[in-house]
């Protein structure tokens, strides 16, 4: 997700942070590992559609991987802020581990 005035891409804590449909990718594809975040579940309050289930999964990047073996972890959280907590610690530690 970009900012339309800007042309910057939208950060949270330092990684990048993109959505495509109901799919959020937090982190860099340069990095060994990413977060992909997953709404499986939303309801409408007032006109906005807000989640009320989200899978989260920390992954290797490496493309050579079949996609179940790229799975280190996963979760899943009551809501898009607890999702982001959680993306927020595993991606930092598993990118600070040696």
């Amino acid at each position: 997700m970009a900012n339309a005035e800007t042309g910057k891409v939208l950060e949270y804590r330092g990684h990048p942070l993109r959505r495509l449909d109901n799919i959020l990718y937090y982190g860099s594809m340069s990095d060994k590992y990413i977060i992909m975040m997953q709404v499986t579940d939303s309801k409408k309050v007032d006109d906005m559609d807000v989640a009320t289930r989200v899978s989260v999964q920390l992954q290797l990047t490496d493309p050579d991987l079949k996609s179940r073996d790229r799975v280190i972890k996963k979760t899943e959280k009551g809501g898009l802020y607890a999702a982001m907590d959680v993306a927020a610690v595993w991606l930092e530690r598993a990118l600070s581990a040696k």
